[in-house]
């Protein structure tokens, strides 16, 4: 018996050997499970289903399942390239939506092992354009970046599902991400090929190649910039480090990028920071570095006239002015960056150490007053007006102006200017020529006065600057020179002028343009230190321009201008019209504020602890800091840059909407 159930399991088991060979399913190493299970933690997880070529150089599960699909992960696709591609396109085991989103990336694959030269500005393009050689790559990275824009596009919003049906699919973002990119590399090389006369321009109608690029017509309501860019940006290609605490954006659709414009006065400026020529031009000027974020519309009623459209309208939309656009039936967000052009300024206007120069008279410094306009003008948003202190520029602001810009309610009312001044100049002179340049902003851009942005402004003023704005909100009458003239020490000749060329500085009314101000930081009744040995020695180094000193300084009794005017009569600088004891402060404090105007202040304090009227925010005291009649008071523990703090910015944004509040928009 034992040895015929031995024999049988022997025949059973060569009698299933060998049914397990002839059916080529199987061998003996597949004794066991055929699947195995593993852990994976999740950060693995989401790095395989949501990586791609562009996050780790692989391409997506999604792209390789397709080839798999399609029996192309051998083979033709064995390794990227154009035959890959073509072998794609051409299978027809695949759904369309699988395919276009294949076929997006496999071209960003090709797109990114194309060697690509280093990127100049336009001005060096235009140079070498007429001696240097074709570059023979120029065409084919083009191409390859608009197929991948187009085989995007086409995937969403004309496959089986919309992107709506998608949405919340991490390949339709995958793939946005990859229009985004191929829509930002095709701007840059067409702004390269314009900048260098490689490309006609008929009309509106720019050829490149194969491509015909068609510019869309404008915005609605938006004013025209006649500026001429001299660089073009992406703005995911750039970081920001230093006092800059974050970069603010809006997810969507379009490349994000920022245009460098040939601004004479930003020119004029940096040239007078260079210490080579005073700054030039106009007082005024539009942001030199606007963001702007770009579209390329395919056209098309059905997939396959899409995918053969070698003409796609270029789109060039205003962030600050467009949130949505429509495409093909469906409304779309736009994407924005809000900070790049923003920083991108700050960090190449070397404002810090221009100020300095500007306090101390020395070389490279300014002037005058420059107003800058954060984004192109808007009539239909009303203007929210920096002023800076003592020392210091519209760096001062770069947190406050970021973070406000970052409240999309904040960002539909409001366009911020900036004011940029030489704060060695005495505050009245400042003051008037403040009104004067902001004046003439308003009037070029809105000479009837209708536009909602000449009405109902909004100041935001630090430190000095918040004494400039009291200037700006009050009314004088006769009481400033009256003052002057009886308790200042002046020099027979510093009275004569005072008659003559002061009185009409001296003497204003209520900016009525401006209906609230928040004062920060605000030495109203000027400050302790500024009479302290220190800060009369630290007055000494003050030196006015002399153009000023010419008008209205120390005269000699031979008449020529006497450039220390610190040894004769009345010191007419920022530092010493900041002292407690000084006549000017004295009776600027005691002007009547406009009662049509709603004020507010922020107030800083080194110490948490004491009586809040003893403290101070390290120079200046809170007696002088504070307004009885002011809407709100906020106190801060910090020091005296309070501006940037957080509960400042926090305070800012909540005063800014009870302005809305009382200020609402006209309906469209």
């Amino acid at each position: 018996m034992a040895r015929t159930r031995i024999g049988f399991i022997g025949h059973t088991t060569f009698v299933l050997i060998a049914l397990l060979t002839l059916s080529g399913c199987a061998t003996l190493r597949q004794f066991g499970p055929s699947v195995q299970v593993g852990t994976v933690t999740p950060g693995q997880y989401i790095a395989l289903k949501r990586g791609d070529i562009l996050t780790s150089g692989k391409l997506s599960a999604a792209t390789m399942e397709t080839l798999r699909v399609a029996g192309l992960d051998e083979g033709a696709c064995a390794k990227p390239g154009l035959p890959c591609i073509e072998a794609m396109e051409a299978s027809i085991v695949v759904r369309e939506e699988d395919k276009r989103s294949s076929l997006a990336e496999l071209w960003v694959q090709y797109a990114m092992t194309m060697p690509a030269p280093k990127r100049e500005s336009a001005s060096v393009a235009r140079s070498k354009a007429a001696t240097a050689q074709p570059d023979p790559t120029f065409q084919p990275r083009l191409d390859a970046w608009m197929q991948i824009a187009r085989q995007s596009y086409a995937y969403l919003f004309f496959t089986e599902r919309t992107a709506n049906q998608r949405g919340f699919e991490d390949r339709q973002t995958q793939v946005r991400d990859y229009y985004n990119l191929a829509v930002q590399e095709s701007a840059v090389l067409l702004f390269e090929a314009y900048s260098s006369k490689q490309v006609r321009n008929d009309n509106g109608r720019f050829q490149l190649g194969r491509w015909t690029f068609v510019l869309a017509p404008a915005d609605d309501g938006a004013a025209a910039d006649t500026r001429e860019p001299i660089e073009l940006v992406p703005a995911a290609s750039m970081s920001f480090t230093g006092t800059l605490r974050s970069v603010h954006r809006r997810d969507g659709f379009g490349a994000e990028l920022v245009a460098v414009m040939a601004d004479p006065a930003s020119t004029g400026l940096a040239a007078a920071a260079a210490g080579t020529a005073p700054a030039a031009g106009r007082d005024w000027s539009e942001m030199p570095s606007p963001s702007m974020t770009v579209l390329l519309r395919f056209s098309g009623k059905n997939l396959w006239e899409v995918l053969h459209d070698d003409e796609p309208e270029l789109e060039i939309h205003d962030p600050y002015q467009v949130a949505v656009v429509k495409l093909h039936g469906e409304q779309v967000p736009l994407a924005a960056n809000f900070t790049a052009g923003y920083a991108l300024w700050l960090a190449r206007s070397n404002f810090s150490r221009q100020s300095l120069r500007s306090l101390f008279g020395g070389k490279g410094g300014i002037e005058k007053p420059h107003l800058f306009m954060m984004q192109p003008y808007d009539p239909n948003r009303r203007v929210l007006l920096m002023i800076h202190g003592l020392a210091s520029s519209p760096e001062a602001w770069v947190n406050v102006a970021n973070e406000l810009m970052r409240d999309d309610e904040i960002r539909s009312d409001f366009q911020i200017w900036q004011f940029y001044y030489p704060t060695n100049m005495p505050i009245a002179l400042s003051h008037d020529e403040i009104r004067r340049i902001l004046h003439e902003a308003l009037r070029h851009f809105d000479p009837s006065g209708q536009a909602l942005a000449s009405h109902d402004m909004v100041v935001v003023a630090h430190s000095m600057g918040g004494v400039i704005s009291r200037l700006m909100v009050s009314s004088s009458g006769d009481h400033l020179v009256d003052t002057l003239l009886a308790t200042a020490q002046m020099t027979p000749a510093q009275r004569e002028l005072l008659r003559t060329k002061g009185a009409p500085v001296l003497t204003f009314q209520p900016e009525p343009e401006v209906s609230r101000v928040v004062f920060i930081a605000t030495p109203h009744r000027g400050t302790d230190v500024a009479g302290t040995r220190l800060g009369r020695w630290l007055g000494r180094f003050v030196r006015l321009p002399l153009t000023v000193l010419e008008d209205v300084a120390t005269l000699a009794n031979d008449g020529k201008v006497e450039r220390n005017d610190d040894k004769h009569g009345y010191q007419m600088n920022s530092i010493q019209n900041l002292d407690k004891d000084d006549a000017f402060v004295k009776a600027v404090a005691d002007l009547p504020i406009s009662p049509k105007v709603r004020y507010h202040s922020i107030i800083a304090r080194t110490q948490a602890e004491g009586p809040l009227e003893k403290t101070d925010d390290g120079l200046v005291p809170y007696w002088s800091s504070h307004l009885p009649n002011a809407v709100s008071e906020k106190v801060i523990v910090s020091g005296h840059s309070v501006q940037e703090a957080t509960p400042a910015i926090v305070e800012l944004r909540r005063i800014l909407h009870e302005d809305m509040e009382a200020h609402p928009l006209p309906a469209k």
